[in-house]
């Protein structure tokens, strides 16, 4: 989601909420479905030095792919300021389809849409633009990101989502990932957050094929800016269960 509490604070409704960092508890989302896969999937994400040091977030999710071109996802995401305890911050259901492939680019394009039922504040919706490219061993994705709550003079806050990765093994990848603020619709490009940094990636079948593990760890740096100012960055762990029922 799109930092609703960022988006807030610009509009004067929230104070700023540290959790509220681009990439915290996200993922660099893929273009591509496989029908029939249901995933349970764990994306933790915690700030480390600075006035924000101990703030993290923690992303719940349940999506199954109902077809190659359709998926679908609940989400439960839970935050917890420096000096907090953690709480439930917002439930959401998620929706991905594959709409183009451009063989000779390599490149497949997918929409996002996400409906966010926000505590303690305004509902939120948000959009992606999912570009992914794969060739050979590597991967390269990137998501634009747009959302805004549903006030009625709501601005629409715009970030990017971006990783690349290439198989060091049959089940190792190693690559780095960025994510970031490109502004809102009062002001594109403006002076904003900014995060990237190393990423590693494994996958074991504890329970032999058609049921996979997916880990991914890293830390992320920040760039410039307030993010600079408030932390040292960010580190990552995902964990991601696929299974056939």
């Amino acid at each position: 989601m799109i930092r609703k509490i960022v988006m807030g604070a610009a509009l004067g409704l929230v104070p700023v909420s540290a959790p509220a960092a681009p990439g915290v508890a996200e993922k660099v989302y893929g273009a591509t479905i496989e029908g029939g896969v249901t995933e349970l999937e764990s994306r933790y994400g915690r700030l480390t030095g600075g006035p924000d040091d101990g703030a993290d977030a923690l992303s719940l999710e349940l999506a199954h792919g109902f077809s190659d071109k359709f998926y679908a996802a609940l989400v439960a995401k839970f935050e917890r300021d420096p000096a907090g305890p953690r709480r439930l911050a917002e439930v959401a259901i998620e929706g991905i389809a594959p709409i183009a492939r451009i063989d000779a680019l390599g490149l497949d394009i997918a929409l996002y849409g996400e409906y966010a039922a926000v505590r303690g504040g305004r509902d939120a919706l948000e959009a992606k633009l999912l570009l992914e490219h794969r060739k050979g061993s590597f991967d390269g994705r990137l998501n634009l990101v747009g959302g805004r709550d549903l006030a009625s003079r709501a601005v629409t806050g715009f970030e990017y989502a971006a990783s690349a990765d290439w198989a060091i093994a049959d089940a190792f990848r190693l690559g780095a990932a960025a994510f970031g603020d490109i502004g809102d619709s009062n002001r594109l490009f403006r002076k904003g957050e900014h995060y990237a940094g190393p990423v590693a990636k494994f996958e074991v079948e504890p329970l032999g094929e058609g049921s996979e593990i997916e880990v991914e760890a890293g830390y992320l740096f920040p760039i410039g800016g307030q993010a600079n100012a408030n932390n040292n960055g960010q580190a990552r762990l995902l964990l991601e269960w696929e299974t056939r029922f």
